[in-house]
């Protein structure tokens, strides 16, 4: 048990620049004092003392407004930064290494009991703050959610998925065992994770533009050799920077 709290308060000072120690980190971090209340509650939880266990959980979610339902499995070096209104449901799996900010609900959007309701975070996974990840799939390794996302569908190892409902990005093609994609990225900001949809928007402005131009080129072309084409009704002038601007 303190060798996986000695690990819980190294992994919290390697991923937080704001904690300074580990008296610290064992005094003042909500996430930490969650996760050690769970360990317990779970141990009751899986040796059949289900009210003792439901009610450390309860008592933890007072003291650092985190819930982390008893039956949950939470790896070794989580990370819940912040942690108010975190909410980990009953058969959600956390792996090892992984960073959860506030706000987050690893929920679930099946009625049946004993069933695989809640996801299942891989090693190293990142979601950012107010993200709701809803149902029984899996997110793979080092992949990452980003804030206030809504996630209802499988992410692959090492993908960042984004927007409300969540889009995924293609992941880096060096694949998410590079050095690279293994880097930690606060609130699972990446370089380049710009929202898909934004980006095939831009892809067609500068499409349409770019057809625009050939067109010009094109009636100037038949102008010059005689030929008259038929007029047709002016519109607004095309400007790809201004609508731009509004995609980004």
């Amino acid at each position: 048990m303190f060798r996986q709290l000695r690990q819980d308060i190294s992994s919290i000072i390697e991923r937080d620049p704001a904690a300074r120690n580990g008296w610290e980190v064992l005094t003042c971090y909500p996430g930490l004092q969650a996760i050690a209340a769970h360990r317990s509650a779970h141990w009751c939880w899986t040796h059949g003392l289900k009210w003792p266990g439901r009610f450390i959980s309860y008592l933890a979610r007072i003291v650092t407004g985190i819930e982390i339902h008893p039956g949950a499995q939470i790896g070794n070096r989580v990370f819940i930064d912040h942690g108010f209104g975190v909410v980990i449901g009953e058969t959600a799996e956390v792996g090892d290494d992984c960073t959860i900010y506030q706000g987050v609900t690893l929920g679930g959007t099946s009625l049946h009991a004993g069933a695989k309701r809640h996801p299942t975070l891989e090693r190293g996974v990142i979601v950012g703050a107010g993200a709701k990840v809803l149902g029984g799939f899996t997110i793979g390794e080092y992949a990452k959610v980003g804030s206030n996302a809504v996630l209802l569908k499988a992410v692959p190892a090492g993908a960042t998925a984004v927007g409300n409902p969540a889009h995924i990005v293609q992941k880096d093609q060096q694949g998410y065992g590079s050095a690279t994609s293994r880097l930690f990225s606060a609130y699972g900001v990446t370089p380049n994770g710009d929202d898909p949809l934004s980006k095939a928007l831009l892809g067609l402005i500068s499409h349409a533009d770019a057809q625009e131009q050939q067109i010009e080129r094109i009636m100037a072309v038949l102008k010059a050799a005689g030929l008259d084409c038929p007029k047709i009704a002016e519109c607004e002038n095309f400007d790809p920077a201004q609508l731009n601007k509004l995609v980004e």
